[in-house]
C-alpha cells in the first residue's frame, strides 16, 4: 500500500497528504572561462565546487550561467531568484581608468567574460535581485557603478593572495548579520582592491592596512552584500561564513 494511504473506518481509504518540498530558489552563477581542466581535451567554462556547495547547502539550486552576449543578461538573469557574482581574473583596467597604464601584475583578461559579469551586476542592482558578490564579484559590482580599483596593492608584501587575517565589520552592518560577528579571520585571494567606491556604496569592512573588505549599497532594493575575501573557502565548517550564502539564498527565497 502507498505509504501515503491508510485504511479508516468501514475500510475507507484516507489519502494523506505527502509533505512537499519547496523548490529551490535559482541562484545565477556566471561561470568562468579556463585554458584547461583535468580530464578535458578543450577549453572549458568552470565553477567553483565550493561556491556551489554552498549555495546548495544554503537551500539554493545554483544555476550555472554561461558566459554570453551582455545583451541577453537580463532577459537570461529574469529566470533566477538571486545572483552570485563569483571570484576570477582581473577586469580590463580600461573600463575603469581610460587610458592608464596597464600594470604587469593584472592577468587573466577576459574581455567577454567582464562584459557578461557588468551586465549581470547592474540588472540585478536595478531589479533589486538579491546578490552577493565575492572578491572580483565585488569588483565588478563597484565598476558597474562608476567605481575605480588599485591595479595591484603592492607586490608580495602588500597583496592579500593565500592570506588568513582578520577584518573588522562595521556594526549593524548587512555583513555583520549575516556573519553574526563583527571581527572574523577570512580566507583572501587578491592582488587588487577596491579605490574609490561606486554610486551609493559604502565600505563596511576593513583589513588592518586599511583595505575595503565589504561594501553595501544604500537604499538597495534587495539584498545585497559585496566582500573582498572567499568565504566559500570555509564556509563548510564555519557558520559565519556560510551565513553570507544562506541570508542570499533566504532573500531570495
Amino acid at each position: 500500500m502507498d505509504p501515503a494511504v491508510s485504511q479508516g473506518p468501514a475500510g475507507r481509504r484516507d489519502f494523506r497528504t505527502r509533505p512537499v518540498r519547496r523548490a529551490r530558489p535559482l541562484i545565477a552563477l556566471p561561470q568562468r572561462y579556463a585554458a584547461s581542466t583535468s580530464a578535458l581535451r578543450y577549453t572549458a567554462v568552470v565553477t567553483a565546487r565550493a561556491l556551489a556547495d554552498a549555495v546548495f547547502r544554503a537551500g539554493g539550486e545554483p544555476f550555472m550561467m554561461h558566459p554570453g552576449p551582455p545583451e541577453e543578461a537580463a532577459e537570461r538573469l529574469s529566470r533566477c531568484a538571486g545572483l552570485l557574482l563569483p571570484g576570477g581574473g582581473d577586469l580590463a583596467p580600461w573600463r575603469y581608468a581610460a587610458g592608464s597604464h596597464v600594470h604587469g601584475s593584472v592577468y587573466d583578461v577576459d574581455d567577454a567574460q567582464d562584459a557578461f559579469d557588468l551586465a549581470l551586476a547592474r540588472c540585478a542592482l536595478a531589479r533589486g535581485l538579491p546578490t552577493l558578490a565575492v572578491c572580483r564579484g565585488m569588483q565588478v559590482v563597484n565598476v558597474a557603478l562608476g567605481g575605480t580599483l588599485r591595479q595591484d596593492m603592492g607586490g608580495p608584501d602588500s597583496e592579500h593572495r593565500h592570506k588568513v587575517h582578520p577584518v573588522r565589520v562595521a556594526s549593524g552592518s548587512t555583513v555583520a548579520l549575516a556573519l553574526r560577528a563583527e571581527k572574523v579571520d577570512v580566507s583572501c585571494y587578491h592582488h587588487q582592491c577596491v579605490d574609490r567606491a561606486g554610486r551609493g556604496l559604502v565600505p563596511t569592512a576593513w583589513a588592518a592596512d586599511g583595505t575595503v573588505e565589504a561594501l553595501e549599497l544604500v537604499g538597495a532594493a534587495g539584498w545585497f552584500a559585496a566582500v573582498q575575501w572567499h568565504p566559500e573557502d570555509t564556509a563548510a565548517t564555519d557558520a559565519g561564513q556560510q551565513g553570507l550564502f544562506r541570508e542570499l539564498v533566504r532573500a531570495a527565497s
